[in-house]
């Protein structure tokens, strides 16, 4: 966004001469920050940027393949392995009706800068201490991390037994209705090692569908399979940090405009939510058997309370004026601890560890010092964040990532001498002052882009009709050139013949959020891909905007900055000495200058931020 100069054009009382524009106004209204942008310095590339612009992409599709985990039937020993191997609690978790409209406006509010999300109350993020608390994953040990696979056969016969046909696999991936079909029932006199078998079957489906889902469809990869050979050291794997890099990984790459979809453990994401924002919350299940471990099951089943007119709008304007009471900043104080198991319970510490998330090639940062209240600490100004490429490493198969990752495994390993503390007498007032120089404050306009190109249409008349009957009477010749420069750029950005570039805007945001939801609505039930079409043609085929045909030259102006009655107040209220004084410092050149930059830089610059 740029920011509008402060002209003033200058005459001699006697020709009543005199033209003032004056941007005073909020900032946020024509630009949400951030104001210095060392912090979030990809804001280019994020989807709040497109969305400012009017560039809606609607409700994420949401990848998590839980539906059919109650379809697999465990024996005695498959149910004793899952839990040696750390995931006794992860299968507990029933499927939860995820809520897309509220995961992509939290998705909007990610920033992969700092891996947390910009509230207006300050910075907040899924961390290890709530891995632990709802997923009841280990937070600590061995990284998760090995070899990769470009193919299934071999890696499949020595794990599971048996290897899919062509039409299963892909590349290092098995699809999860493979696994289902071919090992859900395993026979209860099986012979060990078949139990195994349909152990590690269960176990890649598991994972596949929930901490480590894709967006590549009902496919997971093998590469996790090895990590599973030994129940016992598959128990020594820190999953509940792999789990949260993966998720990191998945926010940062959905909150880039160009995407359109998300993975990850949702559910975690989801219910992180629930507990702590009062935003779309649904009504909490009271029954007796949710108040068990992991904290997860306190949301089970689908919302109770009426969601049709929430969509990523509905949830967007929540999220904009987002109060500190609506935040519960250390939910689990009130939850009963003694459910909490003991190894749990005792590697919490390290939810506040300032260390490197790993999941094989996804290594990210884990920040808490940029969130302490969710800890009960006070917030101080956070320490710079070392910006780090996020790299794909190892395609090929049979690479061994821990020869390629030793700086990220490094820091994993340092993890507990990492933890951030309480340094006690903060003044978080500090903290906010410096936070909303840095963050990027609104994601919806507070003015629709329809309101902005009316104003601006109307404020390019005003300026247009006072530089007509402006006199000229007793200036001088560099007076005058000033004059006929304004007097020319007004008309030209004003003037009513149609150009190339048609803009439609929409009448009023319930027409736009209509749209949206009838989008969500037709993605939610599958039919079809997304196909992008142009919204002139749709405009004329449904009927629900009315397009407004403006030239691309009356986008010179910026928008919403001024109405008619700030310009005849401005206009009157300059006396003869100001103008004088302000004659004598603007010369020909300079005004030459800023004209021509609004009538060329800011005619593209405005234009692009109209597209749709």
């Amino acid at each position: 966004m740029y920011f509008w100069p402060h002209w003033l054009v200058i005459g001699p009382s006697s020709a009543r001469f005199g033209l003032l524009l004056v941007a005073t106004m909020d900032l946020y209204a024509t630009n949400p920050g951030p104001i210095d942008d060392f912090v979030l310095y990809d804001q280019d590339k994020h989807v709040s940027s497109a969305v400012w612009e009017g560039q809606e992409r609607g409700a994420l599709r949401c990848h998590e393949h839980t539906s059919k985990l109650d379809q697999w039937t465990l024996t005695t020993k498959q149910t004793g392995l899952v839990k040696r191997a750390g995931f006794g609690y992860l299968r507990l978790i029933p499927p939860i009706s995820l809520d897309n409209p509220l995961i992509s406006a939290l998705v909007e509010r990610w920033r992969r800068e700092t891996n947390t999300f910009h509230f207006t109350v300050g910075e907040m993020t899924v961390t290890l201490e709530d891995v632990a608390y709802l997923l009841g994953l280990a937070i600590d040990g061995e990284p998760v991390i090995g070899v990769t696979y470009t193919t299934c056969e071999a890696v499949c016969v020595k794990f599971l037994g048996k290897a899919p046909d062509s039409r299963y696999a892909s590349g290092g991936m098995v699809k999860l209705s493979w696994l289902k079909e071919t090992f859900s029932r395993c026979p209860e006199d099986a012979p060990i090692e078949d139990i195994e078998h349909h152990t590690r079957a269960y176990l890649l489906y598991l994972v596949g569908s929930t901490i480590f889902s894709t967006t590549t469809g009902n496919k997971v990869p093998v590469m996790y399979l090895p990590l599973f050979e030994d129940f016992e050291r598959a128990g020594k794997y820190a999953w509940g940090a792999a789990a949260l890099s993966f998720l990191y990984r998945a926010l940062g790459n959905a909150s880039l405009k160009s995407q359109s979809t998300i993975s990850g453990c949702l559910t975690l994401l989801q219910c992180w939510s629930c507990y702590h924002l009062n935003v779309g919350r649904p009504k909490l299940n009271q029954d007796p058997n949710h108040d068990c471990f992991p904290f997860v099951l306190r949301w089970k089943g689908k919302q109770s309370g009426p969601t049709s007119n929430r969509d990523v709008t509905y949830y967007r304007k929540a999220l904009d004026s987002l109060k500190p009471t609506d935040v519960e900043w250390c939910p689990y104080t009130n939850i009963y601890h003694f459910v909490i198991p003991e190894d749990i319970k005792n590697n919490l510490i390290l939810g506040r560890s300032k260390t490197m998330l790993i999941c094989f090639d996804k290594a990210e940062r884990h920040l808490p010092d940029r969130c302490l209240r969710q800890y009960g600490m006070q917030q101080p100004i956070p320490q710079d964040v070392q910006r780090w490429e996020r790299k794909s490493r190892g395609v090929d198969g049979g690479v061994d990532l821990s020869g390629k990752m030793e700086s990220e495994l490094n820091e994993w390993s340092n993890r507990h001498g990492h933890i951030v503390g309480d340094d006690g007498g903060v003044d978080e007032s500090g903290y906010m002052q410096w936070y909303l120089k840095i963050t990027y404050k609104l994601v919806g306009r507070p003015i629709p882009i329809s309101s902005e190109f009316q104003r601006m249409n109307a404020a390019l008349r005003d300026i247009a009709r006072i530089a007509d009957t402006l006199s000229t009477q007793g200036m001088d010749d560099q007076q005058i050139h000033c004059v006929s420069r304004i007097r020319y750029i007004a008309h030209e950005c004003s003037r009513d013949q149609v150009g190339s570039s048609t803009i439609v805007v929409a009448d009023s945001q319930n027409e736009l959020g209509r749209m949206v939801r009838s989008k969500e609505k037709v993605r939610r039930k599958g039919v079809g891909k997304r196909k992008r079409k142009n919204d002139l043609e749709q405009c004329h085929a449904v009927g629900e905007v009315a397009p407004m045909e403006v030239d691309e030259s009356q986008l010179c102006f910026p928008t919403g900055e001024f109405d008619n009655a700030q310009l005849y107040h401005m206009a009157n209220e300059v006396d003869d000495s100001q103008l004088c004084h302000a004659a004598n410092e603007v010369d020909d050149t300079q005004f030459s200058c800023a004209a021509g930059e609004a009538a060329d830089d800011q005619l593209s610059h405005a234009a692009s931020e109209s597209a749709p």
